[in-house]
């Protein structure tokens, strides 16, 4: 049974089945759980959330008589909202899990948030509203596995299809702006801000013509000209479907901007960038180096950060640091040169050591010829080390996500 009640009224053990009210109201990512834990009552009772809709066959009902002083808080309270402070702006800390034990999952929330996001896609273009609290479980469920294992979802990401590349690439930019937020220790609710701005920043290519999008071959004056009309459609498009956040309104506009004023479509540099238009250029660029498309194969991750790095003008040097730091010296699916001469692909990152890895050896650059798969924890004392990255498809090498991606 249903009821709603005031703020005021929580209490630890309710069943919470709606949060009322704008989701950026609110602490919490999930809005259907059970509360078990004080803090998570003082958060609530110090947001801006007025009503809340409990569930009393999956947890308490009120208490029998009011609590005249229920809406104020004990001395033991405010120590702790003092004491917690800074831990009020955080997410809670998630257990981390192993990469192998979260790739199913992380598959799972792929292809359902696929099918969301092919949904919104349609919604945009017949003209429809659409609420930013229906796409926040996404978000949600990216964020989580994200806080689970900050690599799985994001390699598998990287495996789309020419045809699905567009809706993939939302799930992408968004998981890997939440990764970043959390780098770049932004609070809870900027970390939610990114991950939305994240999965609705391309929305704008809802109008550009899939000739175009899908083009095998290089792109005409004309036709480019076209795609870079898609920040701007996308933000009126946002602004039309009821979106009205101003991060991702922000983000879909200005995620082609650069830093030196070079970008499009109104050519801001330096300070007038926000801190989540400079990220959302970073992570949509990122994403679309390492992913196959009609017209060119995906670069290797450890190739497309050295290139981004390369790039003067182009990206915030201190937030590109910081996405690097986020993903790791060699993200899954870099393809190095070992010492030995062989050529490995990174499958795992290891706890001991950013800069030795877990690999797979396949390739002898002595003898010319693929080998036995090897998988090596270059963190152990007497492995093969890494002297450079490389590209497979310098050495003729064609498909290896079979060796790094999860079966």
């Amino acid at each position: 049974m249903l009821k709603t009640i005031a703020v005021n009224q929580v209490r630890i053990g309710m069943y919470i089945h709606e949060l009322k009210g704008p989701w950026i109201d609110h602490p919490f990512w999930r809005t259907k759980f059970i509360l078990k834990d004080e803090l998570d009552l003082l958060k609530l009772r110090g947001s801006a959330l007025k009503q809340v809709v409990i569930d009393i066959k999956r947890g308490l009902d009120v208490m029998p008589e009011p609590e005249p002083a229920a809406a104020v808080l004990t001395d033991k309270e405010l120590a702790l909202l003092e004491l917690d402070s800074v831990a009020l702006e955080e997410e809670p800390q998630v257990n981390q899990v192993p990469l192998d034990a979260e790739h199913r999952k992380a598959a799972k929330i792929i292809q359902a948030s696929r099918r969301e996001i092919m949904a919104m896609f349609k919604d945009l273009r017949m003209g429809k509203v659409i609420e930013a609290a229906s796409v926040m479980p996404l978000v949600e469920e990216i964020s989580a596995s994200v806080s689970r294992n900050t690599h799985a979802l994001i390699s598998l990401v990287r495996l789309k299809t020419a045809d699905d590349y567009t809706y993939m690439h939302s799930i992408a930019v968004s998981a890997l702006m939440t990764n970043l937020a959390k780098e770049l220790k932004l609070s809870e609710v900027e970390v939610k801000q990114a991950g939305l701005a994240g999965l609705m920043h391309d929305m704008g290519k809802a109008e550009v013509p899939l000739q175009i999008l899908n083009k095998p071959g290089s792109l005409t004056d004309n036709e480019f000209d076209v795609i870079r009309q898609h920040p701007q459609i996308g933000h009126d498009m946002l602004l039309k479907a009821n979106i009205t956040d101003a991060v991702t309104l922000d983000v879909c506009l200005h995620h082609h901007e650069k830093v030196d004023g070079s970008g499009y479509p109104e050519r801001l540099s330096g300070d007038n960038l926000s801190i989540y238009a400079r990220m959302g250029a970073i992570c949509d660029v990122y994403d679309a180096l390492t992913s196959t498309r009609a017209y060119k194969p995906g670069w290797e991750p450890g190739i497309a950060l050295k290139r981004m790095a390369s790039w003067n003008g182009h990206f915030d040097p201190v937030v590109l640091e910081a996405f690097v730091k986020s993903m790791g010296i060699y993200p899954i699916g870099t393809v190095v040169m070992l010492k030995s001469g062989r050529l490995a692909v990174v499958v795992r990152q290891s706890p001991d050591s950013l800069l030795r890895p877990v690999v797979k050896a396949f390739f002898s650059t002595k003898s010319l010829v693929h080998i036995p798969v090897e998988e090596i924890d270059l963190s152990r004392q007497g492995a093969d080390e890494i002297i450079s990255n490389e590209s497979a498809m310098s050495w003729g090498i064609g498909n290896i996500e079979h060796l790094w991606a999860a079966q």
